[in-house]
């Protein structure tokens, strides 16, 4: 896995609470190109996606849940994934594994994710974007288009650097879209959808009980995102349910198309 030195400029509490977290969700710590064959049978019709994150992205298996629904709108998709446990996106920017990945299969797109409080801090500019524009330089060289996943803010927000959910958030989504300004990018708006998600269906439960992690309706309603994105279709009405009951399924399938 990759070897690279991540940002250290967080206050030494916060290094040791996101290298608990990984540790606590990730089974193993890392998490190796998996592919999902959707498209076997598809030949050209296929979209194959790679996603290139971290626990935000593994959990719940984002990209299998996001093929496995594209399918059912009549989108076959295959993705693969690299994503270690608590990963920034500088470590996957100077990652063998992500130049491998990158390199091994003729992408369509790259989904990248970033740590999920580096957006809201004071280090997004001189941290994130700086690797959002390296990674997105390769994507674009591989043939690629290369999209980010706007991630959500945690439940109660982020209290030791004074933000609530709202403005955390907020943080998260001007970070992101000056990252894809800046690398000529696409935003996945994942985590303004959680926010009216939040406030159309509260019953909905989105986050782990760790208050950071996806519940399966969070990651289910991001696979949604990342379908309107892609293929400029509605979610709404497909057959695909992830086995959630289908009244969230429909509550989350509106959500996702702006409802």
């Amino acid at each position: 896995m990759t070897t690279a030195v991540r940002p250290r400029r967080f206050p030494p509490t916060l290094v040791v609470a996101f290298m608990a977290l990984a540790l606590v969700v990730c089974v193993v710590g890392v998490a190796a190109v998996r592919a999902v064959p959707a498209c076997t049978f598809a030949g050209d019709r296929c979209l194959r996606v790679l996603f290139i994150g971290n626990s935000y992205t593994y959990v719940n298996d984002l990209p299998g849940t996001f093929a496995r629904l594209a399918a059912s709108g009549g989108h076959p998709v295959e993705t693969g994934m690299v994503a270690p446990g608590g990963a920034f996106l500088a470590d996957q920017a100077a990652s063998p594994e992500v130049a491998s990945a990158l390199a091994g299969t003729r992408w369509g797109a790259v989904v990248l994710q970033e740590q999920s409080e580096l957006p809201a801090s004071p280090q997004a500019d001189t941290q994130m974007i700086p690797a959002v524009v390296k990674l997105v330089e390769a994507v674009r060289a591989d043939g690629a288009i290369p999209y980010l996943l706007e991630t959500w803010a945690h439940r109660d927000g982020w209290p030791e650097q004074g933000l609530d959910y709202a403005r955390m958030q907020a943080a998260i989504d001007g970070a992101y879209a000056r990252a894809a300004d800046r690398s000529g990018s696409f935003v996945v708006p994942v985590g303004e959808a959680w926010k009216r998600a939040r406030a159309q269906a509260p019953g909905i439960v989105l986050w782990q009980d760790d208050g950071s992690h996806p519940a399966p309706a969070g990651t289910y309603l991001a696979a949604c995102i990342l379908y309107s994105t892609m293929t400029h279709a509605s979610p709404v009405g497909l057959p695909d349910t992830e086995g959630l009951d289908a009244a969230v399924v429909a509550q989350l399938q509106q959500v996702a198309a702006g409802g």
